[in-house]
C-alpha cells in the first residue's frame, strides 16, 4: 500500500469471522487481530510468505462462536497476546485498557474500550481503519443478551467512541453474515439499522431486547477455551 502498511483481511467461513493482518512494509513487524484456531496454518503461511515478524496477537473480545488462535500463535512465534482488561484473562500477556497504544514498525495501533457486547470488547484504530470486533457490525451491532452484554453500554460505546471518529474511517468488524467486507463510520451513522446516529438509547435498548437470538453453536466450549487463550484449541 502507498502508506507502507501491509493489510490483509482473512475469513473463516464456519464462524463468519474476519481475521486481520497488519504489517509495516519497511520493518516487517506485524499485528494479527481475531485469529481463529482452525486457520493457524493459513495465517502462519501468509506471515511467512510476506516475511513478517509477528509482534502482537490481539483479540477484540472473548469470542463465543470460535476458539482463538492466540495462545498457539504465541507458542509458535513468540509474539505477545492482548485482550481487553475486562476479560480478566490471566494467560494473556497484556490486559489492554482504553487509550493503550501498540507500536509495530512505523505504525501505531490505539485501543478503544467499546464494552456492551461483552465487558472485554476493545476496538483498535490504525491508519484510518478501525477494527470494531462485535461492537459495531456493518449495518448492525453485536448482541447484548449474554456474556455481560448490556445494550446501554454498547449504545454509549458506539456513539461516544466509534462515532467520534472521522466519517471517512474504514470500519472492519469481526464478523459479517451478508457478504460485506467493510464500511465507513459515516455510512454506519447514516444507515445502521440498529444504531444509526440520532436513534435514542431507549430505542436501541428496545431493539436489542426484542431480538431473541439463539445462542452461538460453539458458545459452551468456545468461551471457556478463550478464557484460557484458546487452551486445547477445542
Amino acid at each position: 500500500m502507498g502508506d507502507g502498511l501491509l493489510f490483509y483481511q482473512l475469513f473463516d467461513a464456519e464462524s463468519s469471522t474476519f481475521t486481520y493482518l497488519l504489517g509495516d512494509e519497511a520493518t516487517r513487524e506485524a499485528v494479527i487481530i481475531d485469529a481463529v484456531a482452525e486457520q493457524i496454518d493459513r495465517d502462519l503461511q501468509l506471515i511467512g510468505e510476506l516475511g513478517l515478524r509477528l509482534h502482537y496477537i490481539l483479540d477484540t473480545h472473548i469470542h463465543a462462536d470460535h476458539v482463538t488462535a492466540a495462545g498457539e500463535l504465541r507458542r509458535r512465534t513468540g509474539a505477545r497476546t492482548g485482550v481487553g482488561q475486562g476479560a480478566k484473562v490471566d494467560c494473556a500477556d497484556m490486559a489492554l485498557q482504553d487509550g493503550d497504544e501498540l507500536n509495530f514498525g512505523n505504525f501505531q495501533l490505539s485501543a478503544l474500550a467499546t464494552p456492551g457486547h461483552t465487558d472485554s470488547c476493545m476496538s483498535f484504530f490504525c491508519a484510518g481503519k478501525v477494527f470494531t470486533g462485535d461492537a459495531l457490525l456493518i449495518r448492525s451491532t453485536g448482541r447484548t443478551d449474554f456474556q455481560q452484554g448490556n445494550a446501554s453500554r454498547l449504545y454509549q460505546s458506539v456513539n461516544q467512541k466509534l462515532y467520534a471518529l472521522a466519517d471517512s474511517t474504514l470500519v472492519y468488524p469481526a464478523h459479517d453474515y451478508k457478504g460485506h467486507t467493510h464500511s465507513t463510520i459515516g455510512l454506519e451513522k447514516q444507515f445502521n439499522a440498529r444504531i444509526a446516529l440520532g436513534r435514542s438509547e431507549m430505542e436501541f435498548v428496545e431493539i436489542m431486547a426484542a431480538l431473541k437470538l439463539p445462542n452461538p453453536k460453539k458458545m459452551d466450549s468456545a468461551v471457556p477455551a478463550n478464557l484460557g487463550c484458546g487452551k486445547g484449541l477445542q
